[in-house]
Order: C-alpha cells, then sequence, then structure tokens
C-alpha cells in the first residue's frame, strides 16, 4: 500500500446538524480542541487534506477547502466534490471527537491485510459499521462515485458499498450525531481529567481580551500585552550614592562653599583638586569625578583629607548603571503589579500596552440560600457570598458585579444573555445534575463550548468550564463553600491567565510530611498548615459545608493520588 505521505484523505465538515439544532458541529469543542481539528489531527502527514463544508478562515492554508453541491447534500456529496485522486483515500467524518492517528492507522493496517478489498470500514463499540470512517482504494471509490451519476447528493453512504469490502473495531468511532452524543463526549473525555489538566484545557480555550494602551499608574491587576521597555536610562545622571564629598582628582581638596541636594536645580563645576558637600541622590556637579562619603574623610580648615586606612572606592551611580534607555524591563505576559508600575515610573514609561483585568460576574443559586435576615424552614445562611469578591481579586481579577439566582426555569439562560458587562461569569452551585441543576442546559442552549465538564478531584469533581460564542468564561463551581472555594483558587487563575494572556505562575511546592495519610485515588483538594519546624501536615477530615476548617490554615494543597510522605505537593495560599 501507498505511505500515509502519499495518500489523501477527505474530511466531511458541513452537512445541516438537524439533529443539533442547526449549529456548526465541527465547531464544537471536545477536550479542549474542536473535533474538526481532531479530525485534521489525525490524518496529519497526508499528502493531501481536504476539508468539505463551509469556508472556515482559521485552517491551515495548506488544508484543501471545498464545498459539496448543494451545500448540505450530505456525505456521499461531499466525497464527491473533494475529488480524490491518490491510490488510498481515507474518508472520516468531522464529528468524531476521539478519532486519532491510531485509528487511522488501525483501519489502513486491516486493508492491507485483504488484498481482494476495495474499502476498510470502522466499526464502533456496539457492533454498528462507521460507513464514514474508512480507508479506499483510490480507483474504487472514484468508481463507485462514478456509478452515481452527476448528482449524488441526499444519497446513503451505503450506496457506495462496494462488493468486497472488510471491517474492523478500531478507537476514536463514537460520533455525535444529537446533544446527548456530546454530553456523553465531553463527559468521557473530561472524567479522567486532573486538575493540570484541567487548568491547561481551560487557559488554551480562553479568547484574549483586547489591548489597550493606558498610564502605568491605572494599570494595576492588568498583563503586559507587550514588553515594557525603559524610554529613559536610570540614572538619568550620576548621582552621589552617599551622604559625603563629590571630589575632582585625588585627596586632598579644598571644600567649596556650595552645597549639592537631592533636586537642586543650580549648577556649578568642580576643578581638579576640588570638593563640594553632596546629600544620597543629588547630581554629581560637572568635573566630579567621585563621592567620597563621610566615614572616610575628615574636614580641616576647609582642606578635604581622605582617611589615611580608607577606602578607596566610587560611591556614585553612573548614568544607566541600572538599565540603560530602551531596556526590556517587564516581558509580555507579565503581570502588572505595583512593581512593575513603580518601575515604569523610573524607566520614564507613560504609557503600556495591556489586557484586562479581568472582570467577573459572581453569582450564588439556589433558594435556600439567604443573605441577611432570620432564616426560614429550608434556608441556610450565605456563607460565601461575602467573601467570593476577596477570592476573585485573590485570583488577580476584579469583580464587575454580583448577586443571588432564584431556581426557575430560564435563570440560566436570562443570565448568560444578560451579563455582558464582565469577562468571567462564576456560578456557585447548579454544577450536579439534580433537578434544579439546570447550568449545563443553559449552556447548551446559549451554543457554549463547554471545555472541561468534570475534574478527577475531590471536593469539586462536578466543576464545569465553558466559553460562550462572544468570548465570555463560565465556571460553575459545586454549591458547598470548600468545594466552591478551592475550586475556585485552582480554575480561575487559569482563566485569568488565558484571557488575559498572563504567564501563568509557578506553582508553590512543599514537601507534606503526611502525605500517606491523606491522599486518595483522585487529586484531593484538603486545608494545609506548616508547622514550627517549617513542615506541611495536611488535614484529613474536612467539613465541606462551612468554611470553620480553613480557620489557622494557611494554603490548600493539592494531593495528588498515591502520594507518599514526603513528597512535593502543590499549595495555594489562601487570602489572609
Amino acid at each position: 500500500m501507498s505511505t500515509l505521505t502519499e495518500s489523501e484523505a477527505v474530511i466531511v465538515a458541513g452537512g445541516r446538524a438537524t439533529r443539533m439544532g442547526g449549529i456548526d458541529k465541527p465547531a464544537l469543542v471536545v477536550a479542549g480542541r474542536s473535533m474538526l481539528d481532531a479530525a485534521i489531527a489525525a490524518v496529519e502527514g497526508f499528502a493531501r487534506i481536504t476539508v468539505v463544508g463551509p469556508r472556515r478562515d482559521d485552517l491551515d492554508p495548506a488544508v484543501v477547502q471545498v464545498q459539496e453541491s448543494p451545500a448540505g447534500g450530505g456525505p456521499v456529496a461531499a466525497l464527491a466534490a473533494a475529488r480524490p485522486t491518490a491510490e488510498v483515500v481515507v474518508t472520516l467524518a468531522a464529528d468524531l471527537p476521539f478519532v486519532s492517528a491510531e485509528s487511522i492507522v488501525a483501519l489502513i493496517g486491516t486493508l492491507d491485510t485483504a488484498p481482494d478489498a476495495d474499502a476498510a470500514f470502522a466499526v464502533d463499540s456496539s457492533g454498528r459499521v462507521q460507513f464514514l470512517l474508512a480507508v479506499w482504494r483510490g480507483p474504487a471509490l472514484a468508481a463507485r462515485l462514478s456509478a452515481l451519476g452527476p448528482d449524488p447528493s441526499d444519497q446513503p453512504m451505503k450506496a457506495l458499498l462496494p462488493e468486497h469490502y472488510v471491517t474492523a473495531v478500531v478507537p476514536g468511532t463514537a460520533d455525535c450525531d444529537t446533544p446527548d452524543d456530546l454530553h456523553r463526549a465531553r463527559a468521557a473525555a473530561n472524567s479522567s481529567v486532573d486538575p493540570n489538566e484541567a487548568r491547561r484545557i481551560v487557559r488554551e480555550a480562553q479568547h484574549p481580551l483586547p489591548v489597550r494602551s493606558i498610564a502605568p499608574h491605572e494599570a494595576f491587576g492588568t498583563t503586559l500585552a507587550a514588553p515594557l521597555v525603559a524610554a529613559a536610562p536610570l540614572p538619568p545622571a550620576a548621582t552621589s550614592a552617599m551622604d559625603g564629598y563629590a571630589v575632582s582628582g585625588s585627596s586632598p581638596w579644598t571644600l567649596r562653599t556650595e552645597i549639592r541636594y537631592a533636586g537642586a536645580v543650580g549648577e556649578f563645576a568642580l576643578k581638579s583638586g576640588e570638593a563640594a558637600r553632596i546629600a544620597t541622590g543629588a547630581h554629581l556637579p560637572s568635573g566630579a569625578t567621585s563621592v567620597v562619603r563621610d566615614e572616610y574623610v575628615v574636614v580641616e580648615d576647609g582642606i578635604v583629607t581622605r582617611l589615611e586606612n580608607a577606602p578607596v572606592r566610587d560611591d556614585f551611580r553612573r548614568i544607566g548603571e541600572e538599565w540603560e534607555s530602551g531596556v526590556v524591563l517587564a516581558e509580555a505576559g507579565s503581570a502588572v503589579t505595583p512593581a512593575v508600575v513603580s518601575t515604569a515610573a523610573s524607566g520614564e514609561v507613560s504609557r503600556i500596552d495591556v489586557r484586562g483585568p479581568a472582570r467577573v460576574h459572581v453569582v450564588l443559586t439556589g433558594d435556600e440560600i439567604r443573605r441577611s435576615g432570620p432564616l426560614r424552614e429550608g434556608q441556610t445562611r450565605d456563607s460565601l457570598g461575602p467573601i467570593l469578591p476577596q477570592f476573585v481579586s485573590w485570583c488577580g481579577a476584579d469583580v464587575a458585579g454580583g448577586g443571588h439566582l432564584r431556581d426557575t426555569a430560564d435563570a440560566f439562560d436570562v443570565l448568560l444573555r444578560t451579563t455582558t458587562d464582565a469577562d468571567v461569569i462564576v456560578i456557585v452551585g447548579a454544577t450536579g445534575r439534580g433537578a434544579a441543576d439546570q447550568l449545563r442546559g443553559a449552556l447548551a442552549r446559549a451554543d457554549a463550548s463547554v471545555v472541561v465538564e468534570r475534574v478527577r478531584c475531590k471536593p469539586g469533581g462536578s466543576q464545569v468550564a465553558a466559553v460562550l460564542s462572544d468570548g465570555r468564561a463560565v465556571l460553575g463551581l459545586p454549591g458547598n463553600p470548600v468545594a466552591a472555594l478551592s475550586t475556585l483558587l485552582v480554575m480561575l487563575p487559569s482563566i485569568v491567565d488565558g484571557r488575559t494572556l498572563r504567564t501563568s505562575a509557578t506553582p508553590l511546592t512543599a514537601p507534606l510530611e503526611n502525605a500517606s495519610d491523606v491522599t486518595g485515588d483522585i487529586t484531593r483538594f484538603l486545608p494545609a498548615r506548616q508547622l514550627s519546624d517549617g513542615k506541611w501536615v495536611c488535614d484529613n477530615t474536612v467539613r465541606t459545608s462551612h468554611l470553620a476548617g480553613l480557620i489557622g490554615r494557611s494554603a490548600i494543597a493539592l494531593v495528588p493520588p498515591n502520594a507518599a510522605d514526603g513528597d512535593s505537593v502543590e499549595l495555594l495560599p489562601l487570602p489572609r
């Protein structure tokens, strides 16, 4: 058989998607990438890759794009529009989120072992033949297409069935024809995602915020969109590093009457053999060759003399000693901290290009939640609402608004539709699958891309992360307080990083003294404290319905599965 580099692939990415409400199925995201991207990755390296369907401007120019006629005319019409000519042709649909290069290689191998067969078709785990996921001998496919005449639209794939073919069960055959299929695919993709992988997926799925140019002192909490470059050297002039004497030439020196203060505007020049009193930070007078600090000299009768055993050193700062004009002071992706703002001022930078800050709208859900007033039967006190803004700020974002959402049929639809003044919507509660937990349905109706649906962690496994079509991020947190705050600390920084293109911080890690006592079969989020000898320990039993277990604790530890005593674990510091 031909090698992959001599073969071609045809990806069917059109269709009406009537069972999915007419949405663009190939663009739907499963496990952090679109199903079309999954299909293209599965046939990477082929001599020719043709995508049949509506034109997509984000595809690699090397990918050939054609449209079947009529548009939505079915997979047979799509294959005909691609006009494959290679000796080996791979066909597949762009609704197979788990298709892979291994799937394709397995099918090619099946056809290789059956020289009398014209095609090898994939069989899914239920025994159903997926006629579109196939490897064809090119001439046989061309002959079958030609036999259907000039208009093969709306023909079933079985119309192409050759007399001799083979089948094989291969991985990656589960397709997404319905919303339930999509939900199952996302659940399967995410059911084994650990927190680190979830953070990566969430970050990469974000739409970056636009760049804006502002004054540095207005930029706290933003992220540099371009390097911070010094506009002037520092220091801009030679200045004294000590209280002492500006001198010219060698000791002794005749003391002048002028005194050089920091910020002084007067000017004078020193001649060789002269000295003048100078304060720390003052510009050196012209002619000065050095500064000698007070404790290294003696002054008698107007003569300044260096002490016999005093070291000879230059106690002044030269022009550009710290940096020259044009030096990069902070890289793009740096968080604009007070240090960055101060450095911009020192570098005479008046405007900086930034993204953000990310604006977060925080909502608590549930009819049972009551913030003020006496509790009524069936109600519980809102113990999260008052503190969530501090946790959001701790994650590097601004709180743009918030509120309480009742358990009504359209509450989430309204929230997702109207909260347009925020870059991120954080929803506490309604991430499970109970009768009142309707967030996932609202995300589907909003045509959101659900990028993480479950995470292998405890607590917080039921979390959900999505991206709306306009780029707004949605983070759904479990309702109990410990799970909600732990999950927020883990996931929100990744959303902020993705939206602002902030460089992710290096995780803080430390050996955990009692890791074997608190580890489990999935990652555990546990309160941690540092002992007087510097060792870290975690609490094993934590009540999640209140935050009393965080009192006296300084971090949440991410304890991986099967950890041993002394293993390093990630620590997420708690706000103080």
